[in-house]
């Protein structure tokens, strides 16, 4: 009877051990996750732009006779021309960046007239009067990335420099004939207010579509002939509708971090 139970006992003791073997799961082994890691957004870039600007001319005005009496330009308007621009900057962060630009306006047609007495009838006379002007600005700028939204980042900038201002010789016609005083150019003090947005077009290129506001100080115009003169005029607000693109140096692309794999450490064997 005594070895009949001790037979138990020991049969029941194995089927535990058996029982709790097979409840036994490993652990498993751990997953590894790729997280993004964002380039960091800072670097060199180069950019280029066209824009179509509408040339507000703030008036002109100009000496006339040997007493020295300034008159102001009945009419003084400049048509819509267009520009091309290039820069080279830096993203110094996320929200930040600074550039240089080089913009050249094409040339585009003045016509203004004035009202006086012509010399030879003694009458009142209306003059009209064309010449061309052209331009080119040098400008340190700034920018304020505001939030970026999907690949669209808007953005606001002011920008500050000069701008050197072309005029061409001035054709001035009433019932005396056709004077011409000879064009004058100089560099004027010029500010500038933008706002757009930059869109992303790959890693290292976007798209820039925005608006700039650009004021030039006035200054001189036209040169001394036959009793007139000289001239100048009084600035222009130029209104820009611009398209550009920039180009970023590095990839700035987003990148898969993978953390280090992980070691397997060796079953230490059990001694009884």
């Amino acid at each position: 009877m005594k070895k009949i139970v001790a037979l138990a006992s020991a049969a029941f003791a194995f089927g535990a051990q058996a029982n709790a073997a097979d409840l036994y799961q490993p652990e498993p082994a751990p997953q590894i996750v790729e997280q993004p890691v964002v380039a960091a957004a800072n670097g060199w870039y180069l950019r280029g732009d066209v824009s179509y600007d509408i040339v507000n001319m703030k008036g002109a005005h100009y000496f006339q006779g040997s007493n020295g009496l300034v008159n102001d330009f009945d009419k003084a308007g400049l048509d819509n021309t267009g520009n091309l621009g290039v820069g080279i900057g830096y993203q110094v962060n996320d929200y930040f960046r600074v550039d240089k630009t080089l913009d050249y306006m094409f040339s585009t047609k003045f016509r203004g007239s004035t009202s006086g007495v012509c010399g030879s009838t003694g009458a009142r006379c209306t003059s009209h009067d064309v010449s061309n002007f052209s331009a080119y600005s040098l400008m340190a700028n700034a920018y304020v990335d505001l939030y970026k939204w999907g690949i669209v980042t808007p953005y606001v900038g002011f920008g500050l420099g000069g701008t050197h201002v072309k005029w061409d010789k001035l054709k001035n016609t009433n019932d005396d004939g056709t004077t011409i005083h000879k064009g004058k150019e100089s560099w004027r003090f010029t500010y500038a207010l933008m706002a757009g947005a930059s869109v992303d077009i790959n890693c290292q290129f976007k798209a820039d579509l925005g608006y700039r506001y650009r004021h030039v100080e006035g200054g001189n115009m036209f040169g001394y002939k036959l009793n007139g003169g000289p001239g100048a005029d009084k600035g222009f607000d130029i209104h820009e509708f611009r398209s550009g693109v920039r180009y970023q140096f590095g990839d700035t692309c987003q990148t898969a971090y993978l953390p280090p794999a992980e070691i397997p450490t060796m079953a230490q064997p059990i001694f009884k």
